[in-house]
């Protein structure tokens, strides 16, 4: 009996083992307010979410909770997202926060989140990012033509790299028309196909002044664009889909304009680093031709030149006499050669050979003949002998001892069955055919 009891401990584990299986609580939604908040520094957070009717324990680790934008309070309203578990030691379930906002812009940080798994599945994320050029010649800036943005930008190029030209396209940055404008007016800088690089940046502010750079418009638009673009939205804190799409992001507009361009004195100085080590790289080098051609200059060669081919004319002197010696030998070699197949010639007569090979002929020739003579005799005389066989199976040859046969309309009579009294016949001989009519029809019974 006592096998149908269980311990605690497993009926824990099972309840646990449920809550883990159960595909709606991997992922919950949920809102309401924090009871029993108490920040620890560097810790996990243990407290309690509450509503009018309900309560349910918290647990929040540190990794999770060391992303907050904002300080919880005891009784501040969140939007939190995480999975229900159970801790087995006091049988009590909890949910484990993932993630928690504030009440009020919750929507928007989950439609935040939507945006940025499905594009991230479409590869908008991981493409590829183009390189930026590093000396631009036109940078065209998708912001607002007033504020501290554009100044700062125009600001840092023109201390950076003076010679770049900056071409504003005035947009809107902010409100429900703002992400049609930006898109319209990153498509428009780009169609033109004249700026090396494009600048996309706005100042701070909340979640809402930032949302139409989280507009999957934007986005595409960024994404389409074959101008490597820099976007710079909001604080270094602040991330936005128009980010992660982007070629580079800048965590501020200053950072964005330093991006785009480099620092002319810097790349001067450069250029002259460079110039003066390949000034002294080429002295050096010409050192060394004029050493080189000191040395050529004191050579003998040029000195007594004569010498420079006279050991040519000893060598030269040497392959002559050995070619000379050489053809000596191989002119003496062919002579030998010659003789000896004069001689093997001579040895073997041609004639002989000719006069052979015509008794040879005339012999195969005769027996030729009689072997032909041979094979027609004997095709006549079989051909005679088949024609003879042949002429006594001939029908003719039996109808010319008195037989015949009879025909009617459909052809060939072979049995009496075939015939009708008063029926016309025709009966056939080797001369001719007559013309019958059946009288009566008798049957041989077996």
């Amino acid at each position: 009996m006592t096998q149908q009891y269980l311990s605690v401990t497993a009926l824990t584990r099972y309840i646990k083992y449920k809550f883990e299986q159960d595909p709606y609580l991997e992922r919950v939604y949920l809102t309401g307010e924090l009871s029993n908040f108490r920040a620890r520094p560097n810790a996990h957070q243990y407290f309690s979410i509450k509503d009018a009717n309900a309560k349910i324990s918290a647990v929040m680790f540190k990794g999770a909770y060391s992303k907050l934008k904002f300080e919880p309070k005891e009784g501040m309203k969140v939007l939190v997202i995480g999975r229900i578990t159970l801790y087995e030691a006091s049988g009590q379930y909890q949910i484990t926060i993932e993630h928690m906002e504030p009440d009020g812009v919750g929507a928007l940080y989950q439609a935040f989140e939507e945006m940025k798994e499905k594009l991230s599945k479409e590869g908008l994320f991981n493409a590829p990012k183009k390189p930026l050029v590093k000396f631009p010649k036109r940078i065209a800036v998708i912001t607002s033509p007033s504020g501290a943005v554009i100044r700062d930008i125009m600001t840092t190029v023109k201390r950076r790299y003076p010679i770049a030209e900056l071409v504003i396209f005035p947009t809107l940055v902010q409100g429900t028309k703002a992400a049609q404008n930006i898109a319209d007016n990153i498509k428009k800088a780009d169609s033109l196909g004249n700026f090396d690089t494009m600048i996309v940046a706005r100042g701070g502010g909340s979640i809402e002044d930032l949302w139409p750079f989280n507009e999957e418009i934007v986005a595409r638009a960024i994404f389409a664009s074959q101008t490597p673009i820099i976007s710079s939205v909001g604080h270094e804190t602040d991330v936005t889909i128009a980010d992660f799409v982007a070629d580079v992001r800048a965590a501020t507009p200053t950072a964005a304009a330093e991006l785009s361009v480099p620092n002319l004195t810097e790349e001067l100085m450069k250029v002259r680093e460079k110039e003066n080590r390949l000034i002294k790289a080429f002295n050096t080098l010409l050192r060394h031709k004029q050493e080189r051609l000191n040395k050529s200059q004191d050579s003998y060669i040029f000195r007594q030149p004569q010498r420079l081919y006279e050991s040519l004319e000893i060598k030269l002197d040497s392959v002559r006499q050995r070619f000379y010696q050489q053809m000596q030998a191989m002119i003496q070699s062919q002579e030998r050669q010659l003789n000896d197949v004069t001689q093997r010639l001579q040895l073997v007569s041609p004639s002989q050979q000719v006069e052979q090979s015509q008794q040879q002929l005339d012999f195969l020739k005769e027996k030729l003949i009689r072997s032909m003579t041979l094979k027609l005799e004997k095709s006549k005389m079989e051909l005679t002998k088949g024609m003879q066989a042949l002429d006594m199976l001939s029908p003719l040859n039996i109808m010319k001892r008195g037989y015949g046969y009879v025909t009617d309309e459909q052809g060939i009579v072979h049995s009496a069955e075939q015939l009708t009294e008063k029926q016309e016949i025709t009966i056939n001989f080797t001369d001719g055919k007559a013309l019958a009519e059946v009288k009566s029809i008798e049957y041989i019974k077996e």
